[in-house]
C-alpha cells in the first residue's frame, strides 16, 4: 500500500532536521506492527509510506498506528514542535508487485518532485489516476 497524509492544514510543520529521524521511527513503528515499511520520505507538509501490511491489519489501522506513533514521538523528542498534527485524512493506494521499484524511487525524489508540484496537485494525480471521486474542498480547503 502507498499510503499519503499531510500535516494538519497542510501546514510546513516537518523541518529538514527533523524528517531522517521521523522516517526512520516511522519505519520502526511499522517494524514493531509487523508490517515492512519498503520505503518513508516526504518533505515539510506531507510524507509517503510504502508499506506491506499483514493480512489481519486494515489499512486503516496501519494509518492510525503510524501517525499516531510518530505524533507521539515528535511531540516528545522536539518540543519546539508543539503546533505539530497529522491531517484526519489520508490516502491509501494499492499498487502491483512490478510497480514497487518506481513508488520507492518516487518517494525517495520527493524534495526534487516538489519543486514542480504542489502535494495538493499530486495527490489530485494519485486520485484520478485511481478512479477516486474527491471533493475539491477536502483537497484544497
Amino acid at each position: 500500500m502507498h499510503l499519503v497524509f499531510s500535516t494538519k492544514e497542510r501546514k510546513k510543520l516537518i523541518p529538514p532536521a527533523w524528517r531522517e529521524r521521523l522516517w526512520a521511527y516511522i519505519g520502526g513503528i511499522a517494524r514493531e506492527n509487523k508490517m515492512k515499511a519498503l520505503a518513508v520520505g516526504g518533505t515539510d507538509d506531507h510524507m509517503h509510506v510504502l508499506a506491506s501490511l499483514p493480512s489481519t491489519m486494515s489499512v486503516a489501522k496501519a494509518v492510525q498506528l503510524l501517525k499516531g506513533g510518530s505524533s507521539k514521538w515528535l511531540h516528545e523528542t522536539f518540543p519546539e514542535g508543539k503546533e505539530f498534527a497529522w491531517q484526519e485524512g489520508y490516502g491509501a493506494f494499492s499498487i502491483g508487485i512490478s510497480a514497487v521499484d518506481d513508488t520507492i524511487a518516487y518517494i525517495e525524489r520527493q524534495e526534487e518532485h516538489h519543486r514542480k508540484r504542489t502535494f495538493e496537485e499530486e495527490f489530485v494525480a494519485f486520485l484520478d489516476r485511481h478512479g477516486i471521486e474527491y471533493d475539491r474542498r477536502f483537497v484544497f480547503g
